[in-house]
């Protein structure tokens, strides 16, 4: 390939509605057209009502402009079951004269239910207009676990000095189906060693944390767990009266974030007579910034 061709890099991401009214057609995207029950869907216009709107699109476009300077390259952003649709975006690129890009899921640890999903959204089968580096996952990139862990040690002594006692944490990732670990997707121990990691930067000590699962699908069948609320009863038992919370699977605000975490598992831990916090997400984290530098960097022009 030509020493000069263009250089690009493609961030991938889920995607989130603009709005309630929009659930419908986002769900509909997610599903690829199959039937979702409507019980389904006023739940999510409820929890999505609540927060008011996702801010992971902007969120998502932020992260892009501070990577493209960073890299001084341009940064695109294509979303698998929103606007801007990865089609889309690809159709950009071309029409740009990308000719060589460097494709990162904002989803650090592998799984077949998200990275897997993402790298068909891209079509490369069918041919994508440009040549592609797809990053699998990088979920222990040193720059990474320390962008978590500067969250973390902030959020920690915050809650710890607010609660006047020592606070252990859950670190949390979204939970996938049984079935997907036991067809040998790596996820699970990718999203258990990113935890296992932050906890050592942040110095916590073996007792200081667990590892949890969050946001179980509605649908039928078995989800991995331990779940956090579950975990929070273990805690409970323990003595302890607090919890910090810090998803280490997200890397920036959405609805399994403001809904999930800073309601429905907060709501759940005061009736068991708790208080939790949460760490700040990655959001525009400097260090997220660089650690999606270094990893573009080690790719461009391979």
């Amino acid at each position: 390939m030509p020493a000069d061709v263009r250089n690009a890099v493609l961030l991938l991401a889920h995607g989130s509605p603009d709005s309630v009214d929009d659930i419908p057609e986002f769900l509909n995207q997610i599903t690829r057209g199959r039937p979702v029950p409507p019980e389904v869907i006023e739940e999510v216009k409820y929890r999505y009502g609540l927060i008011g709107r996702s801010p992971l699109t902007e969120l998502t476009l932020r992260q892009g402009e501070l990577l493209a300077e960073e890299l001084k390259l341009p940064v695109y952003v294509g979303m698998r079951n929103w606007k801007p649709f990865v089609a889309d975006t690809i159709a950009a690129m071309k029409s740009e004269g990308v000719g060589r890009a460097v494709v990162i899921c904002l989803a650090p640890q592998n799984s077949r239910t998200s990275v897997g999903l993402y790298r068909a959204a891209l079509n490369v089968e069918e041919g994508v207009p440009f040549a592609v580096n797809f990053v699998e996952s990088w979920h222990d990139h040193p720059l990474l676990i320390a962008a978590f862990a500067e969250k973390l040690c902030a959020g920690w002594d915050r809650a710890s000095g607010e609660m006047a006692a020592r606070l252990p944490v859950i670190f949390t990732a979204h939970s996938v189906p049984q079935r997907t670990i036991a067809e040998g997707d790596p996820y699970e121990t990718q999203t258990k060693e990113t935890a296992r990691l932050v906890a050592l930067a942040a110095q916590l000590a073996a007792d200081d944390w667990r590892f949890a699962f969050q946001s179980q699908g509605m649908s039928g069948g078995a989800w991995l767990g331990p779940t956090v609320e579950n975990t929070i009863l273990e805690l409970k038992d323990k003595g302890h009266r607090g919890v910090l919370v810090q998803p280490i699977g997200f890397l920036c605000d959405h609805v399994e974030v403001l809904y999930d975490i800073d309601i429905g598992f907060k709501e759940f831990a005061e009736k068991e007579g708790m208080r939790l916090w949460r760490a700040e997400s990655l959001n525009d984290s400097r260090l997220l910034t660089a650690a999606l530098a270094d990893v573009a960097r080690s790719r461009v022009g391979k």
